[in-house]
């Protein structure tokens, strides 16, 4: 089966741990994932940035490794991302900010991608949001 998986909430969101876990088991059992698309809160997750408290786990560190060690297609919402701060070198450059802080393996792009993921999965799976 191809699952498309959507993130609303951010990384330290109970959900965010839920998404990454049915992502991890997706894979594990077969299926494929034809892209994550991060949007809302969800975008935080995508930060380089992001730094979790010494007894918790690393949701944004553990997302990012997830896309880089399985060459996923991982999309951030640009408009989501930017009004959060969340920027690559050439957002980064246009808004004269001072630094890039989307994470390696990280795309930004617009909700289309969203729309066109749900069209090739077989499903797309929410989580968090409101």
């Amino acid at each position: 089966m191809k699952f498309a998986i959507a993130l609303f909430a951010p990384p330290h969101a109970p959900s965010s741990r839920r998404a990454l876990r049915f992502a991890q088991a997706a894979l594990e059992g077969g299926h494929e994932i034809v892209r994550l698309f991060f949007y809302q809160e969800g975008v935080h997750s995508a930060s380089a940035n992001v730094v979790s408290s010494q007894d918790e786990l690393d949701f944004s560190s553990e997302w990012s490794r997830f896309v880089r060690e399985h060459q996923l297609d991982g999309i951030v919402c640009i408009a989501a991302a930017l009004r959060r701060g969340v920027l690559n070198s050439k957002e980064a450059q246009r808004y004269d900010r001072p630094a890039a802080n989307l994470a390696e393996g990280w795309e930004l792009s617009g909700l289309g991608q969203l729309h066109e993921a749900a069209q090739l999965a077989d499903r797309l799976v929410c989580f968090g949001g409101n």
